[in-house]
């Protein structure tokens, strides 16, 4: 169920953040990518702290990505990691290629 549900959000043109409101990190990962205009309905942030599925979810991105923490961040189909990992592509100009790339922007 959890990886179903991960599964249909993840979609080749479109950029999800999965997150909890009160992580410093997610927080960062959101910061940096409300900089960038996005199309619409091509960002999509999801909360997962209120989730009963919430350990089910971390246990995919562990499977998927090699790390249950959040923020895990998709652009396309892959994870690019969490929020140090965002801010680092950010600062290297490479985020806003891989953004255009997919067609999210």
């Amino acid at each position: 169920m959890a990886q179903q549900f991960v599964d249909t959000k993840i979609k080749g043109d479109k950029v999800v953040l999965f997150m909890k409101p009160t992580c410093s990190y997610c927080i960062m990962a959101k910061d940096v990518l409300s900089k960038y205009k996005f199309k619409p309905g091509h960002l999509e942030y999801i909360d997962i702290s209120g989730r009963s599925d919430m350990d089910s979810l971390q246990d995919y991105f562990l499977e998927l990505t090699g790390a249950r923490t959040v923020p895990r961040v998709f652009i396309g189909e892959e994870c690019i990691g969490g929020g140090s990992d965002v801010v680092a592509l950010h600062k290297s100009g490479k985020l806003e290629g891989m953004l255009k790339s997919i067609g999210a922007m």
